[in-house]
C-alpha cells in the first residue's frame, strides 16, 4: 500500500491584532522565546515557536493576513473566523490543493510562496473545516 501524501503535522497557527503582546503572552506559556519574527521583533507580523523533540512549529500570525478579514484599527477586534489552522505537510502542495479544490473544496488561502522554501494554502473541506497545507523544507530534509 502506498504512504500517505500527508505525512504528518507541520504547523499550527493562531491570529492575534496584536503580535507582540500574543508572542509575550505564548513565550511565557512555552517558556521559550521564539526562533523566528518577521519583519522585527519590534513590530513583528509574524512569530514561530518549535516546541518538542520534533520542534514543531507554532506560529502567531498577524489578524491583518487572515483571508477575507480587514486590517483591524489598533486597539479593536478583528471580525471573521478564528482558531488554530493546522497545517500538514504535503511533498507538491499545488497538485494536493488541485486535488482538493476538484473534489470539491473551495479555497481559503490562496498558495503563497514564503521565503526559505516554504509554500503553504489552506482550503475548506466540503463540511466547513479549515485543512491547511504546508510544503516544508523541514519535512523535505526528514525523507519519508
Amino acid at each position: 500500500m502506498a504512504g500517505s501524501r500527508f505525512r504528518g503535522i507541520a504547523q499550527v497557527n493562531v491570529w492575534a491584532e496584536d503580535v507582540a503582546r500574543a508572542r509575550d503572552w505564548y513565550a511565557a506559556v512555552f517558556g521559550i522565546e521564539p526562533y523566528f519574527q518577521r519583519p522585527d521583533a519590534d513590530a513583528p507580523l509574524y512569530v514561530e515557536f518549535r516546541l518538542g523533540a520534533d520542534e514543531d512549529e507554532f506560529g502567531i500570525v498577524s489578524a491583518g493576513f487572515a483571508p477575507g478579514a480587514p486590517v483591524p484599527a489598533a486597539g479593536s477586534r478583528a471580525v471573521g473566523p478564528r482558531g488554530v489552522i493546522a497545517r500538514w505537510h504535503v511533498d507538491d502542495l499545488r497538485s494536493v490543493v488541485a486535488d482538493l479544490l476538484e473534489r470539491g473544496a473551495k479555497e481559503w488561502e490562496p498558495v503563497v510562496e514564503r521565503e526559505a522554501d516554504f509554500i503553504t494554502a489552506s482550503v475548506v473541506d466540503p463540511f466547513g473545516n479549515v485543512l491547511g497545507l504546508i510544503q516544508s523544507p523541514h519535512f523535505v530534509s526528514r525523507g519519508s
